[in-house]
C-alpha cells in the first residue's frame, strides 16, 4: 500500500468516525416523545392521577376505598393501564402526612400485563411504627427514570 492510499483511507476513517460521533450526539441528546398524555385527574372514589397514565386516566382501585379506615396489614386491589407495569409489577407506598414513607409493597399483575388494556392487579402492604391519616400512593413503574415516564395516584386511608 502506498502512502497515497494511506492517506486516503485515514481520511475516510477520520470523516467516518465525526459521522458517528454527530448521530451519536442526537440520539442521546434528543428527549424521546412521551407515548401517553400528561394528565391530572381525579376519579370518584379512588384517588388522584398524576403524571404520564400512559393514554389511560385512571387507576381503579377497588380495595381499600378513599377515606377507609385499614389494619396494619392490609391488601390493595384493583385495576391499571399496562403501561404501570414493568415485569408484572409497580411500586405502592403509605406515607405519613409529612410524607415519610411508613410502608412500601409491590401491586402484581393478575394477568397479562403486557397490554395498554386494564390489568387486574393486588398488593399485600405492611405498616410499621404509625398509626393514624396516610395516604396509599400507587406508582407507575418507571426503570427508566425519566421524568415523562412518571404516574402516581393516591388514595387517602387512616391506619389504625
Amino acid at each position: 500500500m502506498n502512502s497515497r492510499n494511506a492517506g486516503v483511507m485515514w481520511v475516510i476513517v477520520v470523516v467516518l468516525l465525526v459521522v458517528i460521533v454527530v448521530l451519536g450526539y442526537f440520539l442521546v441528546a434528543t428527549p424521546a416523545p412521551s407515548s401517553g398524555t400528561q394528565a391530572t385527574t381525579t376519579t370518584e372514589g379512588t384517588g388522584t392521577n398524576t403524571g404520564n397514565t400512559g393514554g389511560i386516566s385512571d387507576v381503579t382501585v377497588t380495595a381499600p376505598k378513599s377515606g377507609a379506615t385499614v389494619p396494619k396489614s392490609f391488601t390493595v386491589t384493583g385495576q391499571a393501564p399496562g403501561s404501570w407495569f414493568f415485569e408484572a409489577t409497580f411500586p405502592l407506598e403509605v406515607r405519613d402526612p409529612s410524607g415519610a414513607v411508613v410502608g412500601t409493597g409491590h401491586a402484581t399483575a393478575l394477568s397479562d400485563w403486557m397490554t395498554t388494556d386494564q390489568v387486574p392487579f393486588t398488593a399485600d402492604i405492611t405498616v410499621s411504627g404509625y398509626s393514624g391519616p396516610a395516604t396509599l400512593v400507587l406508582k407507575k413503574d418507571n426503570p427508566s427514570g425519566l421524568p415523562q415516564n412518571d404516574g402516581s395516584m393516591t388514595v387517602p386511608i387512616t391506619i389504625q
